[in-house]
């Protein structure tokens, strides 16, 4: 999880940046050099903080997939090694060829068919699957359709809906309690034709969602070795 805490710190960081530019610093950055690339195309201020906004939300959803991705490539490989070796922690030639071939056709695989192929070969059904397949959606629409919801990305109800993990706080019982908080689901729908748009606290609610994500799946992993274990 280190490297998901640092994606974290680093979009508050950059949201805190955001906030605390000015459109002074921003052209004495400018004309630093006393030279541009190509000075007719120059964007002034308020067109670079749309532009930037518009990067930074690209960039956020596309580290959270590639998050996605990594945490179900490691996932996987260790449960085809525990399948391999019937959970044994001496791992034969045999089993490690098996495994490394079952690991390189999982890599290659679309995340759809990751989601799939976990839930036939080793009974895990991922937690908040349908949500990071929504935020694949919704990045094809921000890299592809300039951030326009279209026909292709909607669901049965002509939505396309991303539930995304926050915190609600609950009020203590007794006078000595403190607040507790719990997870609950934050949900964002569009529909066609809208743009793709997430508040700074949402951009924020990505990368917990991948957290909870990534929580859920290693637990599971960890109960199909225990259960592999169990069973030998």
């Amino acid at each position: 999880m280190t490297g998901l805490q640092r994606h974290f710190d680093m979009l508050a960081f950059n949201l805190a940046s955001r906030e605390a530019v000015q459109e002074d610093a921003y052209n004495q950055r400018v004309n630093a050099p006393r030279i541009m690339p190509a000075a007719p195309r120059h964007q002034n201020f308020e067109q670079m903080q749309a532009y930037a906004r518009d990067l930074l939300v690209r960039q956020v959803i596309g580290d959270a997939l590639n998050l996605v991705v990594a945490a179900l490539n490691n996932a996987h490989f260790f449960l085809a090694l525990v399948k391999a070796t019937n959970a044994n922690s001496q791992v034969s030639a045999a089993a490690q060829s098996s495994a490394q071939a079952s690991q390189k056709a999982f890599v290659a695989a679309q995340v759809d068919a990751k989601f799939n192929q976990l839930e036939q070969d080793y009974g895990i059904m991922c937690e908040l699957e349908d949500s990071i397949t929504a935020l694949g959606l919704a990045m094809h629409a921000l890299l592809q359709q300039g951030g326009i919801v279209k026909a292709a990305q909607l669901d049965e109800q002509h939505t396309l809906v991303v539930d995304l993990k926050s915190v609600e706080i609950v009020g203590p019982v007794g006078a000595a309690d403190k607040p507790q908080g719990k997870l609950v689901e934050l949900r964002k729908v569009f529909r066609e034709g809208e743009a793709i748009v997430f508040s700074d606290v949402e951009l924020q609610l990505v990368l917990v969602t991948v957290a909870s994500f990534a929580d859920s799946l290693f637990k599971s992993v960890a109960a199909y070795a225990r259960s592999m274990q169990e069973g030998a």
